[in-house]
């Protein structure tokens, strides 16, 4: 059958694999590089090699697995292609400072080295971003929803948010550290602010901008002034919401990275900040990419949200 049918761009991934492979085991590493010899890098490509195999074979059986694979495949191949010109040029060749741009297997050695360290950090500044992001969350979809719906809200409120949200959130530092009792209230009220500020101005953007027929038509029907702004305004504001939670989250991401180096014990940003101060830029690497993995991971998890709640809109919008 068609379907079935061999398309080259399946083997890509496998390829670039079994290459970067073979010149990590072939090219010798460079003389100078006098750290011990690790062995991740090769047991990792082995296992892609064996997924990715893996991958092939199901997807004739999978159609919907299959087109899914093709349509990454370039991307992944670009990503194992890079990380063999990496390879080469840090472990085989030492072309770039060691100390800065220590070679994958070293970087991949911290994860089994220090998986506990990491683990604990990861989940101080997972409770750190979530209690920032649902407190600042609320409090904007809740400050949005005045803005647009209440004229007098409009009024006194507004100035406030156009005047204290453009300042970055960082600035508030040396304030929330004298106003609020540990340094971990601190840090969570800065997250939150970075947060409440797109959030708010997405929602009254979002409830300003529906059309005003809507409400007219449900006024004249009866409806009390809680079910317009339950039925017809916030429904009607959900993509905009979703965009301000999108931008909120991104800042997050960025606050919390500072927030947690003012104090905290514990958190990634903490981490990546020590292991600077101390030149150990393999951890710093392994920090960094914690950081990506977590950041994919949730913004993935809101986009799933976000299709669940609008599947009335599906193919209008592009995200």
């Amino acid at each position: 059958m068609e379907k079935n049918k061999f398309d080259w761009h399946m083997a890509m991934p496998l390829i670039a694999a079994a290459v970067t492979l073979a010149l990590h085991k072939v090219i010798p590493k460079n003389s100078d590089i006098l750290t011990r010899d690790y062995n991740w890098l090769s047991i990792l490509l082995t296992s892609l090699i064996i997924i990715f195999l893996a991958v092939i074979i199901i997807s004739f059986l999978n159609p919907v697995l299959r087109r899914k694979y093709i349509y990454k495949s370039k991307f992944i191949t670009g990503e194992i292609t890079a990380l063999c010109i990496y390879n080469l040029i840090t472990l085989k060749f030492n072309l770039i400072p060691p100390v800065y741009f220590p070679y994958p297997d070293r970087i991949l050695n911290v994860f089994f080295e220090e998986i506990d360290l990491l683990a604990t950090c990861l989940l101080y500044s997972l409770r750190l971003l979530f209690t920032g992001v649902f407190f600042g969350g609320i409090v904007g979809v809740v400050t949005g929803i005045l803005v647009g719906w209440s004229e007098k809200a409009s009024y006194w409120v507004a100035p406030l948010v156009k005047f204290i949200g453009p300042i970055p959130a960082t600035v508030w530092i040396p304030i929330a550290l004298v106003v609020f009792p540990t340094s971990y209230a601190a840090s969570a009220f800065i997250v939150a602010l970075s947060m409440w500020f797109p959030t708010a101005l997405m929602t009254s953007s979002g409830i300003q901008n529906l059309e005003k027929s809507y409400f007219e038509v449900s006024k004249t029907l009866g409806a009390p002034s809680y079910y317009q702004v339950l039925k017809i305004a916030i429904p009607g504001a959900l993509p905009s919401i979703f965009t301000g939670f999108f931008n909120g989250i991104t800042s997050s991401f960025l606050t919390l990275m500072t927030a947690e180096m003012i104090g905290v014990k514990y958190g990634i940003g903490w981490y990546v900040n020590w292991q600077r101060e101390v030149m150990a830029f393999s951890n710093v690497y392994a920090g960094l990419i914690v950081i990506g993995i977590m950041c994919s991971l949730v913004l993935g998890i809101m986009f799933k949200i976000r299709d669940k709640l609008l599947t009335w809109q599906k193919g209008v919008i592009k995200w």
